[in-house]
């Protein structure tokens, strides 16, 4: 849209030139074919960035110049966590990565955080309707280094920075918009996070005596804000 190339295009020189080309969609692999071919990608990028596999025993290592080994550690704090982190550490592995998935209780993992102790962690921001200051925190500059912030990527993007200005500084619900999506297209093509998921709605299981309005909130269930005990339902269930 013009709002946003307008926003971006002053930060050009700051920018990958994806920015301004195309829309940034996750990559996937529906065949093995498609597999391999990435993982091969993958290993070009890493030599052309000085990381190339050796061979140590029966497996191939990443290794720079200096000898030194890519190790990656994924922090997790539960085991649920794991179901995801483990093929990824698998497909990681085949192109020389090594990978350790470790999963701590909840005080530690609170501990690390804070002080930024990890490679990868899995984590989100939530996000409102109408984003403002808290985009700093999220991904700001200033914020990268504080402990205890919530830049748990340790962004720091000059050109991040002046698009969160922005947005911090809209005056109508457009341009409040327009600095969204700038923000959101910059992030994305700088790869800051691996997207594992997106689940389209939620799950809920209540009782026919509890009723809500129709149609809910776009975003949001409502719960226990708008709904009430519906006596006329619960009526019909003694009844049964």
């Amino acid at each position: 849209a013009a709002e946003e190339v307008a926003l971006l295009e002053p930060l050009k020189n700051k920018l990958p030139a994806e920015v301004f080309t195309a829309e940034f969609t996750n990559p996937t692999s529906a065949t093995p074919q498609d597999r391999r071919k990435k993982l091969r990608e993958a290993q070009n990028l890493l030599a052309s960035a000085g990381w190339k596999a050796d061979a140590q025993g029966s497996k191939r290592v990443l290794k720079n110049a200096k000898g030194e080994i890519f190790n990656l550690d994924f922090l997790l704090y539960s085991p649920a966590f794991e179901r995801i982190a483990l093929p990824y550490k698998e497909q990681l592995e085949l192109i020389g990565f090594v990978v350790n998935i470790r999963t701590v209780d909840l005080s530690q993992y609170e501990r690390r955080t804070e002080d930024f102790d990890y490679d990868v962690i899995v984590g989100s921001w939530g996000q409102s309707l109408s984003p403002g200051n808290e985009q700093r925190e999220f991904f700001g500059s200033e914020f990268a280094d504080k402990k205890g912030s919530q830049n748990s990527a340790g962004i720091k993007d000059a050109a991040v920075d002046a698009i969160i200005s922005s947005l911090i500084a809209a005056k109508d619900r457009k341009s409040l918009v327009a600095a969204c999506r700038a923000l959101d297209r910059v992030l994305m093509w700088n790869h800051y996070v691996v997207p594992m998921w997106f689940v389209p709605g939620e799950r809920l299981a209540y009782w026919k005596r509890v009723a809500h309005p129709e149609p809910l909130p776009g975003y949001a269930l409502g719960y226990p804000a708008i709904w009430w005990f519906d006596e006329k339902a619960a009526a019909e269930i003694k009844k049964n």
